[in-house]
């Protein structure tokens, strides 16, 4: 047990260094020559093949396929649409904010499903969860507002960054009350709930077709999108330079990063895969600093601080209640 315990932690930190890796192949890519638009049609491309190719390899895996009902289908289709406005914003937010930065702002998102789930879903208790809630909050604006003035940045990159995280949060709501959380629900109904949860992805059932089918609805939506408005999106469109990141971001930063976070978290469970993938932001402050000599101010390293620690102690006090279903973590 304690084994299984180890390699769920090693996976879902070897998930969050993968999401954290997002804006470290977008830079790049952009800087071959390739928009935020074109980046995302293949990096939902590559990641939706990726998890095809790795659910038909099982056979487990195809029944889990065959036995989904038609209206968790629909609900998923629709979910991978939606998150179209969350990728879109994060990614075009890249092109005017630093990769450092976007990691403090995207952690916003805890807070703003904590706000939400008073009215659509499960409210926080207790004055620690409101505390940590204040924390964070605290902490995005120090990260916003300590912005070092000798490089400043374009303010619809802040609201393209800033709405990525409330789009995000959203999704998480909806998810949620797709999957039967409502406003009001007793503790003891959402213990069995996740209970169920937690049996039905120890047995690995759906996570392989829910990733695939998500995905695949991204993709789509994306395309149609980048072709119904001539965007260069073909192959022989794509700067020869910018094909590494784009398969990097397609494959590392969402197929594996997503699939090693539903393994990690049959092993550990949601509450702890969460707390242990507040990693993500350290990794991607790091190597943003080393990769592009990205430095934060001294005022925003506190915010990110306050950031994370109150995520943490979110966490800990597992005050959002039941996680929902389909989560791919806090990078879109």
């Amino acid at each position: 047990m304690e084994r299984e315990r180890w390699i769920g932690i090693a996976l879902i930190v070897i998930s969050a260094c993968g999401y954290g890796s997002g804006p470290l192949f977008a830079k790049p890519a952009y800087a071959a020559g390739v928009d935020w638009l074109t980046l995302l049609s293949w990096r939902f491309l590559f990641a939706a093949v990726v998890s095809w190719g790795w659910l038909l390899m099982w056979p487990a895996q195809r029944r889990a396929l065959r036995n989904l009902p038609r209206r968790r289908v629909l609900v998923l289709i629709l979910l991978g649409v939606f998150f179209v406005g969350n990728s879109g914003t994060y990614f075009a937010g890249l092109e005017y904010v630093d990769a450092s930065l976007s990691a403090l702002i995207v952690y916003m998102y805890p807070a703003i499903v904590a706000v939400l789930t008073i009215r659509f879903g499960r409210r926080l208790e207790g004055r620690r969860a409101w505390g940590a809630l204040a924390l964070a909050t605290f902490g995005v604006v120090l990260a916003v507002g300590g912005i070092d003035p000798s490089k400043p940045v374009e303010p619809i990159g802040l609201v393209l960054m800033i709405s990525s995280p409330i789009i995000y949060a959203v999704w998480i709501v909806l998810a949620g009350r797709l999957a039967g959380e409502r406003s009001g629900q007793r503790e003891s109904d959402v213990a069995r709930a996740s209970l169920a949860d937690t049996q039905a992805a120890s047995e690995g059932r759906d996570a392989a077709p829910t990733a695939a089918i998500m995905l695949t609805a991204t993709a789509v939506a994306w395309w149609v999108w980048a072709l119904a408005v001539h965007n260069p999106v073909l192959p022989g469109q794509i700067p020869s330079d910018a094909w590494i990141p784009l398969i990097g971001v397609g494959i590392v930063s969402t197929a594996i990063a997503l699939q090693a976070f539903y393994a990690g978290t049959r092993r550990i469970g949601a509450a702890q895969a969460s707390l242990v993938s507040t990693v993500e932001p350290i990794y991607t402050i790091i190597l943003a600093s080393l990769l592009f000599g990205e430095l934060l101010t001294p005022i925003q390293l506190v915010g990110g601080a306050l950031i994370i620690v109150g995520v943490l102690i979110a966490q800990s006090g597992q005050f959002i209640g039941r996680q929902m279903p389909i989560s791919i973590e806090g990078v879109p």
